[in-house]
């Protein structure tokens, strides 16, 4: 199955699921003609259909509840029950039953289709020792969450930069468009849930994210607490691309939250599946960091080996596995996750250049 006919299978399928924004599935295709590693983001349906046959053997290893759409730009920050800033992974939407090995290689692919887009400055092999490196002593401490208030001062700078600034963050909320939709009452519910009792809050607006869920309608409340903003999103959730690419019977479950609380992790106290909708906080710090972040100063390894340690944080809600993936991971070589990468990097691009082609002639949702 060629690229295009995956995609409208995939987008057919959502729409048995839920109501599609079709102006964000519209943008979402010029997205995923725009570069390869926006492409890449933006078709987590595509890897699983693929990356298993890709991989062959070295994608093998015991099976655990996985994030799935693992990538370098699937960590942020937020905010934990005490205030303090806390970094780690701050996407679990494609949550599903996989080899553990599914995490590790679509991350390290991420990094390889960066540093070939020279968005990243660091050496493919060198990356991946530290995402093995930082990943197995994860496994082997049972884990650790990242506070950034008095530790590692990398990510500390990079969380606090001058990109996230609260005037940018609530400018930017308070030019979304006004809301409309099918399900805008039901989502507007979920997350009066989550706001302060009497809080005053605005006409619920839209809001246009990602790149992997656009077309999935999600819904911001703004208000007025004591002087000062807050805001709620609520997105709306499905099972992972994962289950419909196995063509499991229906309905998929959403593992979302399972993985969540499972984690090791310093807990967002305004994260919460609600039903179908995910509700959550959005603050200047409670975003994910995106590789624009990433400035020359902040092109340190120690990054990208937090990041294997953060994914066995959230591994660690298999712990009976623990054992298993350790003694699988010693069997493999030193360098076959920098292969394996490669090998799903390339297949990726293949599939980048059918999809650029076709939108060039006019021949996307045609």
């Amino acid at each position: 199955m060629n690229i295009l006919k995956a995609n409208q299978k995939y987008e057919d399928w959502l729409r048995t699921q839920m109501p599609l924004v079709e102006s964000d599935l519209t943008y979402k295709h010029e997205q995923m003609a725009s570069t390869t590693f926006s492409f890449f983001r933006a078709t987590y349906f595509r890897w699983a259909q693929t990356w298993a046959k890709k991989c062959d053997k070295a994608g093998g290893g015991p099976s655990i509840l996985t994030v799935g759409d693992l990538h370098i730009e699937n960590f942020g920050t937020w905010r934990d029950l005490e205030g303090r800033l806390v970094w780690g992974l701050n996407d679990f939407d494609e949550a599903a039953s996989l080899p553990y090995t599914n995490d590790l290689i679509r991350l390290a692919a991420s990094a390889a289709l960066a540093i070939r887009e020279e968005r990243l400055l660091f050496d493919l092999q060198d990356a991946c020792e530290a995402i093995t490196d930082g990943y197995a002593k994860g496994l082997e401490t049972g884990g650790c969450p990242f506070v950034l208030e008095e530790h590692h001062p990398e990510l500390r700078r990079m969380a606090t930069s001058s990109l996230r600034t609260p005037d940018h963050f609530w400018s930017k909320m308070k030019s979304l468009d006004a809301a409309s939709g099918p399900e805008m009452a039901e989502a507007i519910a979920a997350i009066g849930k989550s706001l302060p009792q009497g809080c005053a809050s605005e006409s619920p607006r839209v809001r246009r994210a990602g790149l992997g869920s656009l077309g999935r309608p999600r819904y911001v409340v703004l208000a007025e607490v004591e002087g000062g903003m807050i805001a709620r999103e609520a997105k709306r959730m499905t099972g992972s691309a994962a289950y419909w690419a196995k063509k499991e019977k229906e309905p998929h479950p959403i593992q979302y939250e399972n993985l969540l609380r499972s984690s090791v992790r310093c807990q967002d106290p305004h994260v919460a599946l609600l039903g179908k909708w995910l509700v959550r906080r959005l603050a200047p710090h409670c975003t994910r960091i995106p590789l624009e972040d990433w400035s020359k100063e902040h092109q340190e390894i120690v990054l990208v080996h937090a990041m294997g340690l953060e994914t066995a944080n959230v591994h660690l809600a298999t712990p009976k596995a623990v054992q298993e993936i350790q003694e699988d991971l010693k069997g493999r070589s030193k360098k076959w996750l920098r292969k394996t990468a490669e090998a799903l990097a390339d297949s990726v691009e293949e599939d980048a250049e059918a999809w650029r082609e076709a939108f060039k002639q006019g021949n996307i949702g045609a």
